[in-house]
């Protein structure tokens, strides 16, 4: 197992970070992680993937995941929505071993819940497919805000025996299993075949997303768990704690530094 660096943190304090993706890579490779998955808005002149290819070597890191965020909000794709996933799936083609994860804009409530459910299933199987098509692996990410249409475990049962699992897969968040009411060890358990990514971020008690560490998500016994069932996807690492919001660099390098002394530890035990 190898672990990797989320964007989203240099999301927190909102636009600054846009674009400014190789000082990203500079802090998550000086923090000592071995790849980046990176969203789509930070990539701009890195759009052309010959650029992302030098800055990647230039960094020396990987990059194993890569995310793709949408809206996804009718049965089939809107003719924008297919060709920003196609223009995606492209740019890809040019790193074979990235995984694209597929993650739905959160809406502002649940309404007509279960037709918002169908439409997105709907969309990212027909992406998958495509995916699959060109040789491109790929995952879904649902996440736990209260507009989002998959984030409880009625929810989770709906979703992940709905996804067409020969061409996209699930990438569970324990910060988001947690926030929405469940155990995230028990879900990735129940889920384990599906597994092709895994997102570790921390999640106070009171459902406050936590620096790494510090809050409730047990990180020791997923781990050993992965390692016990010879999992060989990537772990990677998203921190929204409020620190983040006015210094996600520093943020970072205390996320390599619980990545080498915990993380690190069990990999390699």
């Amino acid at each position: 197992m190898k672990v990797a660096c989320e964007t989203y943190t240099w999301q927190m304090p909102g636009e600054q970070y846009k674009g400014r993706l190789e000082h990203i890579m500079e802090v998550v490779s000086n923090a000592g992680f071995k790849g980046i998955e990176p969203e789509t808005s930070f990539l701009h002149h890195l759009s052309d993937p010959v650029l992302m290819k030098e800055a990647l070597d230039r960094y020396a890191i990987d990059m194993p995941v890569f995310c793709y965020v949408e809206n996804w909000r009718q049965k089939i794709e809107s003719e924008e929505e297919r060709k920003r996933a196609d223009d995606w799936l492209s740019f890809l083609e040019y790193f074979p071993n990235t995984l694209l994860l597929l993650v739905q804009m959160p809406g502002k409530d649940r309404l007509n819940l279960i037709e918002r459910q169908q439409n997105l299933l709907s969309c990212i199987n027909a992406i998958g497919k495509r995916s699959a098509d060109r040789g491109i692996s790929c995952s879904f990410h649902p996440n736990s805000p209260a507009g989002s249409v998959y984030r409880s475990s009625e929810d989770y049962k709906i979703l992940l025996n709905g996804l067409d699992n020969t061409v996209i897969k699930y990438t569970p968040d324990l910060g988001h299993i947690a926030k929405g009411g469940m155990d995230p060890l028990s879900v990735v358990k129940e889920y384990h075949s599906l597994v092709n990514c895994i997102h570790y971020k921390d999640i106070y008690s009171n459902g406050k997303w936590a620096p790494m560490g510090e809050g409730v998500i047990d990180f020791v016994s997923t781990t050993n768990y992965l390692k016990s069932i010879d999992f060989e996807g990537w772990i990677v690492v998203e921190d929204e704690c409020d620190k983040a919001i006015t210094d996600p660099d520093s943020v970072a390098m205390e996320n390599g530094i619980f990545n080498a002394n915990v993380l690190q530890t069990l990999i390699s035990s």
